[in-house]
């Protein structure tokens, strides 16, 4: 016995048994096709409907598509203007022949609202206090050095005032079609007095150098002296291990990234970006906001020392050192041990061998910070010509400081300290050999000095 059909029917995919001849069956039939009618009455709405959701989302993606057009056009155009070195615009510094035709670019620059009337007063005290630093050298190419640096500074620093640079919590150095790395180099160097500085134990650099070729980790805790930091360390090494100065990773605080007398130094060195706890306050209700990038930084980190071979440079004083008050005496500040804890674990964790040293520097003279720490963004950039110091002491280890400390806090604290004292003790070393003018003979059993770049 065969089955009777059905009734299968409408689009929208509702099907209805239709049943036999009879009275009731006919009313049954009737009730029927109304609710068929109804269904497809529902069926046409949602099809308008479906039909208007389509539509909107096509839209949708339509302003979207062209809106990435639009900021790939933007960023294309950026590349072009920065591979040319202008943007344009009636700048003349690229091409000044004198100081006084950069200064003149910059009032021209400030009357037309390119530049700010901070950033344009910035800019002259900039470029005076340089001047007079590197005159201080007594280079007989002096003023040829300053005003081929000052020009290319000048354009960076507002080429990004018109097309500003985003740093990502990881930022990769920027080497290529403008070599920001070279250009940082080549700003700092007239400011260092090379017969007058030096390295405390480069030997412990080359050993580094072998650990990376084994694709281990190594971590450099330092104190912080000043926005050159990352230049000085550089020019100090680029004679005797290239590969660590240019490939170095420095946590940085946001400052260096935002400032715009400072961003296009920053474009050239490999950061992890983070919000320094002395400025996490400044703006309460940006507290949080800080707080989540500095997790994203951490994370970023936590991936980089996965892949080993990385060697990284960090401040857990959180700033730059700092005279007395009272003495006017320098020092390095005090290290935070959750800092300090924070990136060995996140080195510990990495499934890659890991290697903590103390490193000191000694180079606030060529441009130290303001006396106090400053809320606001665009502090006076103070320079001199000056010597400057390097120096890194043997590994240190937690399980050698911290043995026989039940106390996890109390380990962490002894770790941290250990290394802030080895950094302690290398920069009397090197205040010693630069401004007690001690010079090689200021070398001990702890720190041996050379001169790699005389």
């Amino acid at each position: 016995m065969s089955m009777p059909s059905a009734a299968c029917s409408s689009s929208t995919g509702v099907g209805v048994g239709v049943g036999w001849g009879s009275a009731s069956g006919a009313r049954v039939s009737r009730r029927a096709a109304s609710h068929v009618r109804v269904i497809q009455a529902v069926g046409s709405r949602v099809r308008r409907c479906c039909r208007c959701a389509v539509e909107a989302r096509v839209r949708s993606m339509a302003e979207l598509v062209e809106e990435k057009e639009s900021t790939m056009k933007a960023r294309r155009k950026g590349k072009a203007e920065r591979e040319r070195g202008f943007s344009g615009g009636p700048r003349t510094f690229l091409h000044a022949r004198s100081g006084e035709d950069l200064l003149l670019g910059v009032r021209q620059e400030h009357e037309a609202g390119r530049v700010p009337p901070n950033v344009a007063a910035g800019l002259e005290k900039l470029y005076r206090n340089y001047r007079n630093a590197v005159l201080q050298s007594g280079n007989t190419r002096a003023d040829e050095i300053i005003l081929s640096n000052m020009s290319v500074v000048f354009d960076r620093i507002i080429l990004d005032i018109e097309d500003p640079f985003t740093f990502s919590p990881h930022h990769k150095g920027i080497r290529e079609p403008f070599d920001y790395y070279r250009f940082g180099q080549n700003y700092i160097q007239p400011l260092i007095d090379f017969r007058r500085s030096f390295v405390g134990n480069v030997s412990l650099f080359h050993e580094m150098e072998d650990k990376l070729r084994e694709g281990h980790n190594v971590i450099l805790i330092s104190n912080h002296q000043s926005e050159a930091d990352p230049a000085v360390i550089a020019s100090l090494l680029e004679s005797t291990n290239p590969y660590i100065a240019e490939n170095m990773t420095y946590v940085a605080g946001d400052r260096v990234i935002t400032d715009p007398l400072s961003k296009p130094f920053s474009m050239g060195r490999n950061l992890i970006c983070v919000y320094s706890k002395k400025h996490l306050y400044d703006i309460p209700e940006e507290a949080e906001m800080k707080r989540r990038s500095n997790t994203r930084s951490l994370k970023e980190m936590a991936m980089l020392l996965r892949g080993g071979s990385q060697i990284i440079w960090i401040a857990p004083s959180g700033g730059r050192d700092r005279p007395d008050p009272l003495t006017g005496e320098w020092f390095p500040e005090n290290f935070d041990a959750s800092a300090v804890d924070n990136v060995r674990r996140l080195s510990d964790h990495s499934g890659v061998p890991g290697h903590v040293y103390p490193l000191a520097l000694l180079c606030y003279d060529i441009m130290p910070p303001p006396a106090k720490v400053e809320k606001e963004i665009g502090e006076q950039r103070v320079m001199s010509f000056h010597g400057v110091g390097l120096s890194v002491a043997s590994e240190i280890k937690l399980s050698d400081v911290a043995a026989g400390i039940a106390n996890p806090d109390e380990a962490k604290e002894a770790f941290s300290l250990a290394l802030y004292h080895s950094v302690i003790q290398q920069y009397h070393v090197l205040k010693a050999a630069i401004h007690g003018n001690q010079g090689l003979n200021a070398s001990n059993s702890m720190v041996s000095l050379s001169q790699p770049r005389q």
